[in-house]
């Protein structure tokens, strides 16, 4: 699982696995370590209407209806994006599968959803 924040904006990009994980078990999480501490970034799904986001005890958590994600990991929906009113801004969310990058990367990406812009021959 990746993620990007600029500002006001999360994104979380997901592996087929990472996707199939979450519709089967509701949970995933990434732990990143920092000297001693330790940041956590995760998703789970719970009955609701949309996305949301927490963060509490160095952890961003994404909260995803259960019923949208249901069959994501088979289905060709991309991602879910919404935009939290909050007190005196908002917070922009988007979780989205991972596609395989059109340039080259050093990173290993072959768990990554084909991308949709690639050219076959």
């Amino acid at each position: 699982m990746k993620i990007r924040i600029k500002g006001d904006s999360i994104r979380f990009r997901l592996t087929k696995t990472e996707v199939e994980t979450l519709c089967k078990k509701g949970y995933i999480e990434e732990i990143t370590h920092i000297g001693d501490q330790v940041f956590k970034y995760a998703v789970q799904s719970k009955k609701m209407e949309s996305l949301e986001a927490n963060y509490k005890d160095h952890t961003i958590l994404i909260n995803i209806s259960d019923q949208k994600i249901k069959g994501w990991d088979s289905n060709e929906t991309v991602g879910f994006e919404t935009t939290v009113a909050l007190d005196n801004n908002s917070l922009h969310l988007l979780l989205e599968k991972d596609f395989v990058c059109l340039d080259e990367r050093i990173e290993d990406q072959s768990d990554n959803y084909p991308n949709p812009k690639m050219l076959t021959d």
